[in-house]
């Protein structure tokens, strides 16, 4: 149990530094419960400084969940290309269609509801209930762990259900009777900005006196590390295959990585492959076509959370067979300045634009 008159101390200590210090944020203008989601849906995994122009954008295209759920998946798939994690980006535009078909437009404001919406937790449920409506409600990140943690000396990094509940039940306890969006935002900043995970700013710190860690000298001890997560590195072969001034690409399967973007084909190379064998095996398994191997576009390198790729794109021509994809919801042949219409993975954009480049398209 925390100290009534600690806490208190904490809580003013805290609000204080954050109407000083807090982070000019486009979300932070309007407290709109649809513009909340929103910025939480894109700030899961992605830094704030990616999220900014992101977030202008969608909010210009669809600034109320009326016009998103109006809007076509790949539409919305195109304002997220670049962001990654693309299962945030429908289940907001599913979140956007609940909210209109069960609450009649209205953003609903209970906890209940909103853990009702697709792909909304606690976390993102808290943020919402506490900074659009001031419920009394805690959130816990990736920040706050780190925070409390530190704070009060906490062994636990959230990393299991008991330390987990731990975690969310001593934020709770915090929590002020008003301000509460603030105090939660205001968590959020300091372990985003002064107390990060390696060199923390400890000096700078509006709670350095009532931090534990800091008192002790132990700021880098606490939280207890994570389990590295381990990447994996892949070699990929791609084709860039033409027919009549026009490009094949195909839509990739909805359940699956990056699902419902669409792709140029390819796929992984096997153990003793070279790059063309790959891809001469991966479009004849795939489109049921052999092709006529061209000049090699483009070698480029990109990393995913859990693995980094190396892609090997090739120019290609259908040398025979019938065109009979089969590993995908949808298939085209599209003309390349028309690429920038659809959405693409990161690396494939790379791909387009080499394209549009050689073909002198802006």
């Amino acid at each position: 149990m925390i100290a009534r008159k600690k806490n208190k101390n904490l809580q003013s200590r805290l609000l204080n530094w954050y109407d000083e210090q807090k982070r000019d944020m486009p979300w932070r203008k309007n407290l709109d419960p649809y513009r909340i989601l929103v910025s939480e849906f894109m700030l899961q995994q992605t830094q704030v400084k990616t999220v900014i122009p992101y977030y202008k954008k969608w909010m210009k295209s669809f600034p109320t969940a009326k016009k998103l759920a109006a809007a076509s998946e790949t539409n919305v798939l195109k304002h997220w290309e670049g962001l990654g994690y693309y299962s945030r980006a429908r289940n907001l535009r599913k979140s956007a269609i609940h909210i209109q078909h069960e609450f009649k437009g209205k953003f609903p404001d209970s906890m209940e509801k909103i853990l009702g919406l697709p792909g909304v937790g606690r976390y993102t449920a808290g943020a919402v209930l506490s900074i659009a409506f001031d419920k009394r409600v805690p959130v816990l990140d990736g920040n706050v762990k780190r925070v409390l943690s530190r704070l009060m000396l906490l062994n636990e990094n959230g990393n299991n259900k008991k330390s987990e509940t731990r975690l969310w039940n001593t934020m709770e306890e915090l929590l002020p009777e008003k301000r509460c969006g603030d105090f939660n935002q205001a968590f959020m900043e300091l372990g985003a900005t002064v107390c990060i995970p390696n060199n923390p700013f400890c000096k700078e710190c509006p709670l350095k006196r009532l931090c534990e860690a800091n008192q002790s000298d132990k700021q880098d001890s606490f939280p207890p590390p994570k389990t590295m997560i381990k990447t994996s590195k892949l070699q990929v072969s791609a084709a860039v295959i033409l027919k009549k001034g026009c490009v094949y690409i195909q839509k990739r399967r909805v359940k699956g990585l990056m699902g419902g973007l669409w792709e140029f084909p390819g796929g992984k190379m096997e153990s003793g492959e070279t790059e063309t064998e790959c891809l001469r095996r991966e479009i004849k398994e795939e489109l049921g076509v052999n092709i006529r191997i061209g000049e090699k576009l483009m070698t480029h390198r990109h990393s995913y959370t859990r693995f980094r790729v190396t892609l090997h794109v090739f120019q290609c021509q259908i040398h025979s067979g019938t065109l009979s994809p089969s590993a995908c919801d949808d298939w085209k042949w599209v003309k390349p300045d028309e690429l920038e219409q659809y959405p693409f993975p990161a690396a494939n954009v790379k791909i387009i634009k080499l394209l549009n480049k050689n073909s002198g398209t802006p």
